[in-house]
This record gives structure tokens, sequence and C-alpha cells, in this order.
């Protein structure tokens, strides 16, 4: 009795760790291999917009912020939209707030005609922390935006203002390839053994260290390339070689038990 009892915890250990995979019931092997390729197609949706739509209108909407050139009277109607213009308005309050996880840094201005807008911003200096209820300061516009605000001397581009930081759009185009390519062999594994013959491709330890892999590689080189401003195509050459350097290491490790 007890040990029919132990090998019954043996077996639902096993179940629960992912090394058991071999005595899942077909159709559930199956069901999660449907789940794990159509999981995968909406990915790789996800990195092709990530590349062909998502990166160049940034770039593009960056490279053209940086040639825009103060409005002129002149100025036709396009033009108008495209060039920078100033206005002149009055804090009525802030919010610089920072609490765990979220934080609000934003400024609330008044205009002539009863204007009233807020805009915000992604840290609290150099001049938001400065900033009081009744400051005159100096808003910069671009495509009916405000970009810039500024008051003698000191400048803080607000959230609106485009940025060249295009790594991490690479860097998210490159996660969302590596996790579908990933939820693809392990979908295609289980649909082709769907009587649990899938060898080592389980979830818990494998699985789940390499998805670890790639978040950590994807963040750890698409952070630093933004910082160091490194150009946007050294995160999708680097991440994929760091994460299959890696995950060809996982992989030798988990085999190791089954050759012993």
């Amino acid at each position: 009795m007890t040990t029919t009892r132990a090998r019954a915890h043996s077996t639902g250990s096993t179940l629960l760790s992912g090394g058991g995979a071999d005595l899942r019931p077909p159709g559930s092997a199956r069901s999660m291999g449907v789940l794990l390729i159509l999981l995968s197609m909406a990915l790789a949706v996800g990195c092709y917009a990530a590349f062909a739509w998502w990166l160049p209108s940034d770039r593009e909407r960056y490279q053209d912020y940086r040639a825009a050139a103060a409005c002129t009277s002149r100025a036709g109607e396009q033009e108008q939209k495209d060039c920078l213009s100033t206005f002149h308005f009055t804090v009525e309050k802030t919010v610089n707030k920072s609490e765990g996880k979220t934080s609000t840094y934003e400024a609330t201005l008044t205009g002539q005609d009863s204007w009233r807008g807020t805009v915000s911003f992604g840290d609290p200096g150099p001049l938001l922390k400065r900033l009081a209820p009744g400051d005159r300061v100096t808003a910069t516009v671009w495509r009916r935006d405000i970009v810039v605000l500024s008051k003698d001397g000191v400048r803080q581009n607000t959230s609106e203002a485009p940025r060249g930081e295009i790594q991490m759009n690479a860097a998210f185009g490159v996660l969302a390839a590596l996790v579908a390519a990933q939820a693809f062999v392990f979908g295609a594994a289980r649909l082709a053994g769907s009587r649990g013959g899938y060898g080592r491709l389980t979830w818990d330890p494998y699985g789940r260290r390499l998805l670890i892999t790639i978040f950590a590689a994807g963040f750890g080189l698409g952070l630093p390339a933004t910082w160091l401003r490194l150009p946007w195509w050294t995160v999708p050459v680097t991440v994929p070689l760091v994460v299959c350097a890696v995950g060809t290491v996982l992989y030798r490790r988990t085999r190791r038990p089954a050759a012993r």
C-alpha cells in the first residue's frame, strides 16, 4: 500500500514539473500544440508590425522633428503644421508624484480664450520640479502637440516630443520573433507527438528558462543600446545570437539526465 502511494505521488510530481509530459492525454497535448502555434502566429504579426511600421514610423517622425524650423508668417497651411511655433501659457498647477511603480509628472496650463490643457513629462526635471502656479512658460508646438516647455532658459521635453530611441522598438520586435519561434517549436512538437513523444521539449525546466533568457537578453541588450545610442540594428543582430547560445547550453543540460 505504501509503495503504491509513493508511486502515485512520484507520478503526480513528475506531471506538475513538466518532466512527465509523455503521460498527458493525447487530446490535451494536441490542444496545447494548436494554442501555441496560434500564439506564435500572433507574435509573428506583431514582429512584422514592429519592423515594417512602428520602427520606420517613429524614425521618420523624429527626423521630421529634427528638421523642423521655426514658423514664419508667410508659411502655408502644411508648413505651419510641420514647423515649430511658440505660445505663452500660465501654469495653473503641477503634479510631481512618484509612488512605488506608478509616477505622474504633469503641468496644467492656461492661455488665451479660456484655453486649458495638461502636458505630461517622463520625469520631474529639470523644469517641472521648479514650476509653481502662476509661472509664465513658453511652449514649443509641433504638429499640434506641445513638445517642449521652457522658462528662463530651462527647457524640458514633454512626453509628446519625438525621440530617436528606436532601439527599444527593435528589441520588442525581436522579442516577439523569438517568443513566436519558441511557441511554434513547442507547439509543433506537441502536434507531431500528441502521445507525448516530444522528448525534452518540456516547459519545466527548458521552456521556462529559455523564455526567461529571451526577455533578459532583449531588455538587457536593448536598454544599453538605447542609453549608449548604438545603431538600432545592433539589437536584432546581438539578441538572437545570445539567446541561441544560452538556449543551446540549457538544452544540453536538460538532456544529461536522460543519457545516464
